[in-house]
């Protein structure tokens, strides 16, 4: 029962890790001797290989890692190949509604407006290409600037920044008063 216990943690640190991790580690996770840490891992590889499933546990110069079973990479291709579709969740569009409208804007601007820290919103919407990096400031430690991209606008269907929607005077002291009451309902 005992060896099972190990082999579900070897299993779990190997797919967690992503890359390779080094055998002692591994050993030193388990509380376990460099001999029997590998003795589990070769089992655990053997029985991968030999029940047919779709991961393989390989080595690489001491260190072991998970990945995919050799028969299995035309299938990740094909799932690969299919369009992503990216969810923009409200913090998302938030994060993206400052950039669009301040622009060129810092993360430090774009954390002041939100109140919150805004490094994964603006990752996101880079790696979505709908936001990228204009160059820097010059300023004391040249932050980064940020703007939107073509993708931007053909998503949502407009051809230039002039097309964003226009608030009027009576909306902005809306949100203004909405602003108020949530900075001092957070007090």
């Amino acid at each position: 029962m005992e060896e099972k216990i190990y082999k579900t943690a070897i299993e779990s640190i190997l797919f967690t890790m992503g890359d390779s991790v080094e055998l002692d580690k591994i050993a030193a996770a388990l509380e376990l001797d460099i001999g029997q840490t590998k003795c589990l891992i070769e089992e655990l590889a053997q029985e991968y290989e030999e029940s047919g499933r779709g991961m393989r546990i390989i080595e690489l110069e001491g260190a072991y890692q998970m990945c995919t079973a050799p028969g299995a990479y035309d299938f990740l291709i094909r799932i690969a190949k299919q369009p992503k579709k990216h969810v923009l969740t409200d913090v998302l569009l938030e994060t993206l509604s400052i950039i669009a409208y301040k622009q060129p804007v810092t993360k430090a601007e774009i954390e002041k407006i939100r109140g919150v820290s805004c490094d994964h919103a603006v990752s996101k919407l880079v790696e979505y290409s709908l936001v990228s990096e204009l160059g820097r400031l010059d300023a004391p430690g040249r932050p980064m600037l940020f703007g939107t991209t073509e993708d931007f606008l053909r998503s949502f269907g407009i051809h230039s920044l002039e097309e964003l929607p226009k608030m009027n005077a009576l909306q902005i002291e809306e949100f203004k008063r909405e602003a108020e009451i949530e900075v001092l309902d957070a007090l």
